[in-house]
């Protein structure tokens, strides 16, 4: 697969209401398929759709369990993950460089201490540089892009 439909299928994961309630169900813990479904209001064939896309990206992970009657049971978790999208990762992307769904703890941080708090010593109306803007526009052209992409192959 071509780097930049990598950086798609990786937004298309989680560019879903009902993906981002089946990840934020999973924040809380393990859970078990049909504890899930149950949870989220989705048929079992339905809820695993969507899990093997945020699988496949690396926001959610499986195991099999016995339980205490000896059925087999696949438990889902949440992975801690970070996606990044921002003007260079794009254009990694595009150069054909994969892009990558970094978790958390691996992550290095693309912000200097200040860019984490306000700033004292300036107004706090600044506008956004003309960088800064075309990043924004360039992203919710592609959100857009990839939300349109998503309803297409929604059941």
């Amino acid at each position: 697969m071509e780097e930049l439909e990598r950086l798609v299928a990786r937004l298309s994961a989680v560019a879903s209401a009902q993906r981002l309630r089946i990840v934020a169900e999973l924040g809380a813990g393990p859970l078990h398929v049909s504890e899930l479904a149950r949870r989220v209001g989705l048929s079992r064939p339905v809820l695993y759709m969507h899990l093997t896309r945020l699988e496949e990206a690396g926001v959610v992970s499986s195991r099999h369990e016995l339980s205490a009657d000896g059925k087999a049971l696949k438990v889902f978790s949440a992975e801690d993950f970070r996606i990044v999208v921002d003007l260079p990762t794009l254009l990694r992307a595009v150069a054909g460089d994969d892009p990558e769904v970094v978790p958390v703890q691996d992550a290095p941080s693309d912000r200097a201490p200040s860019d984490t708090a306000p700033s004292d010593t300036g107004p706090s109306d600044t506008a956004p540089s003309d960088t800064a803007r075309s990043d924004i526009a360039l992203f919710d052209t592609a959100l857009s892009d990839i939300a349109r992409t998503d309803q297409q192959t929604q059941p």
